[in-house]
């Protein structure tokens, strides 16, 4: 398992980057620019949905997460995209989010942010798996 991390971890990058808009939407999705060229710590995370879950229940998970960066000015940077890769090793992971921020503290008061633990309300009954990755951009 942990090869296969290591394995998918280029393929993550590459998705979460390119993963600006979906073409499902009809409304396009515009991430939140970034205008600093000091490293930022990148927090990816990637949700697996239970197959039960409707359309309508991953809609509300992702319009409650794309609210966050409104609430929680610590974060800097915002995107996120849907899983479009040919190669078959997404392992049922479907939606990328991809947060920035300025420093360690920031991401310290994003994570036990009231609006990011009800953001959690929003998605637990949804979620089947989730993987999270963070790293100084280099």
């Amino acid at each position: 398992m942990k090869n296969l991390f290591f394995l998918l971890l280029p393929v993550i990058f590459i998705a979460c980057n390119q993963a600006t808009s979906s073409p499902e939407s009809s409304e396009p999705q515009t991430p939140v620019m970034e205008e600093s060229s000091a490293p930022l710590l990148r927090h990816v995370v990637m949700f697996k949905f239970k197959d039960e879950s409707s359309e309508a229940d991953v809609q509300s998970v992702i319009d409650a997460f794309a609210a966050l960066p409104e609430k929680i000015p610590s974060i800097h940077a915002f995107e996120w995209g849907t899983d479009n890769s040919p190669e078959g090793l997404q392992d049922g992971f479907t939606h990328c989010f991809f947060l920035s921020f300025k420093s360690e503290e920031d991401r310290a008061t994003y994570l036990p942010h009231p609006d990011h633990k009800a953001f959690g309300k929003v998605l637990g009954p949804h979620l089947d798996k989730v993987l999270v990755v963070d790293y100084w951009a280099k």
